[in-house]
């Protein structure tokens, strides 16, 4: 490890796409229902449109054009306007809102908790993600994942990569910027926290929007470490 990450003491991880391989486990989740139901439809387009929607929605959190709503809340708008797209008319209520906590349930990538578990004998290691914190506290729970804590967006009332979500996780777990190291697979929440101070990670997650499209990984990323995946990551920094 060099000098300058000698100083990390906490890890935190972005959760949707780099520790859980939420495509897999929503078009599964979406098959199970369809098949029980009767229902037939492209569920590989509905969870690419689902996810598709947490962005724009964020963005409208963000400017102000709705006031702070979880990532539960907005992934039920999008899941509203998808059902009807997809004319799917057939759902109870009780079946919608367990279909919107499918993204409690995501399942790990096959690296993630051996290599969370062998970082956790090292580092503080958490969360810092998008999701509300019931949300990832039940998907811990659910998949067996070893967090230390869980930091989320919802904690700062902004969402990432606004400044308030980093700083907000550094300070509560009482500790500097440069001493905190953020790890995901997606540039701009890298490039986010390095401008802040923190040390950064990449974890390497090519097929998170499934084999036909690419992530956004660039030959000229240059963030502290270059991940193959997490327990990659824990043989880089010596755990």
């Amino acid at each position: 490890m060099t000098n300058n990450l000698s100083l990390v003491k906490a890890l935190t991880f972005d959760v949707f796409g780099t520790v859980v391989d939420w495509r897999t486990s929503i078009i599964r989740e979406c098959s199970e229902l369809g098949e029980a139901r009767g229902i037939s439809a492209d569920w590989a387009a509905f969870a690419d449109k689902w996810r598709g929607g947490y962005a724009p929605a964020m963005d409208q959190v963000r400017r102000g054009e709705l006031t702070w709503k979880s990532i539960d809340e907005l992934h039920c708008m999008v899941l509203d306007r998808l059902l009807d797209e997809f004319n799917i008319t057939n759902l109870s209520e009780d079946e919608k809102v367990d279909l919107n906590k499918a993204w409690h349930r995501l399942t790990p990538w096959p690296d993630s908790v051996e290599g969370l578990s062998k970082l956790k004998e090292k580092y503080i290691i958490a969360t810092l993600s998008n999701g509300n914190v019931s949300l990832l506290v039940n998907m811990a729970k659910h998949s067996g994942l070893p967090w230390d804590c869980i930091l989320s967006s919802e904690l700062a009332k902004h969402y990432k990569p606004d400044k308030e979500v980093y700083l907000t996780a550094a300070s509560l777990l009482d500790l500097k910027p440069e001493q905190v190291m953020m790890c995901a697979a997606h540039k701009d929440d890298l490039e986010a926290a390095s401008a802040l101070g923190l040390k950064t990670a990449y974890v390497s997650r090519p097929l998170e929007f499934g084999p036909d499209r690419k992530n956004d990984a660039t030959d000229d990323m240059r963030f502290d470490i270059m991940a193959r995946d997490i327990v990659d990551l824990a043989q880089r920094l010596g755990a």
